[in-house]
């Protein structure tokens, strides 16, 4: 493609070198660089770009697309925004394959990664058209899966994975935006034809500072989108619907003004079942993953779907046959007469909402076993502490991703949290070892639920990143089990 065609749209304040010259990628990793390249150099939080300009040339590549003027010779295209013209140029070389899917996308807190594997399910039962996934799990193209980095990627190979998407013949794509991507303009460029918002708790404080300034970044799917649903029972969705010009459909299952609502609720030990009320009509409805946050997860994705047109009664049906995610409520086989459950609830309100959902239908003690992540907001792990200490009947405290904070200082900001606690609380640093300790201490009826770590298969301990799997770690102590 010719770098004139790639850098289309893209506001240029300088520019030496060549407007036929043939680009043959576009990267933002001068690693990924190869004869023909369009390196584009992007200011990140710990590394800039530009720094990798000389690197990028010697590699190959064709031209450089940066913010400031690189130091040595090279083909070069001077632009003030080098993550808004990533998307862009990215964009115009697949050749906007976004343009030809529909997109959803689903932002919040809690529940984007069920709620988007919930809404390709329903979409490919109910209209017999393959539908593309990108999320926290992995990315999916119908039925082939394939591995992801991050919850929202990079703009240059989100505009990829959409373009493999058309190739391989996708109507739909659905797509978790993280409020990372949407501040960083991974998604800048994409119309989604639903955004879908679950629910605003705190969470990233980290990186984006205040929760008015999470919620703030959380609001722009507003503007991407042709049409919004939303959470009428969460109280901060109100600053989102001030968005919505156009007004929004709303759920819920206790604002009385939602425009689908959740009557009738039964919560089993396995399933959700509810009536969805929809202007005249009440329909139905089963999911099989158990809790109340599983009744507000199925109403966003059954919100999403009549959003898109399908029919109500296709929907319930639809929704009556999905499968639950990993590492989302997943059971652990255990052959005990105690039960293992993997959840990856990281943020107080998600931790809520599972050990309440155990201590509900659990027939003994509910037993967490919990830890924060490292180089993360601090502020939430005393609450997280008070949450689990409140809820739970024992919590065994340890780590999760450390990085490279201190493990015995991160457990020291969740115990602030629980004096006063009910729970037994004990402190285990190592997570394998807390495990352990959890299932050897659990009886009949019991359920442990191993919260934070869900569908990952790693641990990260300073920078390394350490295989650890929670579902091989249960098959392994049973299989050394003496008791």
């Amino acid at each position: 493609m010719k770098l004139s065609d790639v850098l289309k749209n893209i506001p240029i304040t300088a520019l030496r070198t060549v407007a036929d010259t043939e680009i043959t990628s576009v990267c933002y990793d001068s690693r990924q660089v190869t004869p023909g390249a369009l390196f584009v150099a992007v200011e990140g939080y710990t590394n800039d770009g530009h720094e990798f300009i000389p690197s990028a040339v010697a590699s190959g590549a064709a031209a450089v697309l940066c913010s400031k003027r690189p130091s040595g010779p090279c083909p070069y295209i001077l632009t003030e925004n080098t993550r808004l013209a990533l998307a862009t140029a990215s964009a115009n070389f697949y050749g906007r394959p976004a343009d030809k899917l529909t997109l959803i996308g689903v932002t919040g807190t809690n529940g984007k990664t069920t709620v988007t594997t919930l809404i390709k399910q329903m979409l490919e039962h109910s209209t017999g058209k393959k539908c593309g996934l990108i999320g926290t799990v992995g990315n999916m193209i119908g039925e082939l899966r394939l591995h992801s980095e991050r919850t929202t990627p990079e703009s240059a190979d989100l505009q990829a994975l959409l373009a493999q998407m058309v190739a391989e013949g996708c109507s739909y794509a659905v797509m978790e935006v993280s409020s990372h991507s949407l501040v960083l303009d991974r998604v800048a460029g994409l119309r989604f034809e639903v955004g879908v918002f679950t629910n605003i708790t705190q969470d990233h404080l980290d990186f984006h500072g205040t929760m008015e300034a999470y919620l703030e970044a959380k609001c722009r799917l507003v503007n991407l989108s042709s049409k919004t649903v939303l959470n009428a029972d969460d109280p901060r969705q109100s600053k989102v619907l001030e968005r919505c010009g156009c007004g929004a459909l709303t759920y819920g299952a206790k604002n009385i003004k939602a425009d689908l609502r959740a009557d009738n609720i039964r919560l089993g030990s396995d399933r959700v079942y509810f009536e969805a009320n929809y202007g005249a009509e009440r329909v139905p409805m089963t999911l099989g993953i158990p809790g109340e946050f599983s009744v507000y997860n199925a109403l966003a994705a059954v919100g999403c779907c009549l959003a898109l047109g399908i029919d109500i009664t296709d929907v319930s049906v639809a929704l009556g046959v999905c499968k639950g995610v990993k590492g989302r409520a997943e059971v652990i086989p255990t052959g005990k007469k105690f039960t293992v459950i993997a959840d990856y609830a990281h943020t107080p309100d998600a931790l809520e909402n599972i050990l309440k959902t155990v201590k509900g239908y659990a027939k003994g003690r509910t037993i967490a076993v919990f830890g924060c992540g490292g180089d993360r907001d601090k502020t939430k792990r005393p609450i997280m502490g008070r949450v689990a200490g409140d809820i739970a009947d024992a919590v065994f405290v340890t780590s999760d991703n450390p990085r490279t904070e201190d493990p015995g200082a991160i457990i020291a900001d969740i115990v602030s949290g629980m004096s006063g606690a009910s729970a037994q609380v004990t402190v285990i640093p190592d997570r394998i070892e807390a495990i352990e300790a959890a299932m050897r201490s659990a009886g009949e009826g019991d359920v442990v639920v191993l919260a934070g770590k869900g569908h990952e298969d790693y641990q990260i301990i300073g920078t390394e990143k350490r295989h650890m799997d929670e579902r091989e770690i249960v098959a392994q102590i049973l299989e050394n089990w003496v008791k």
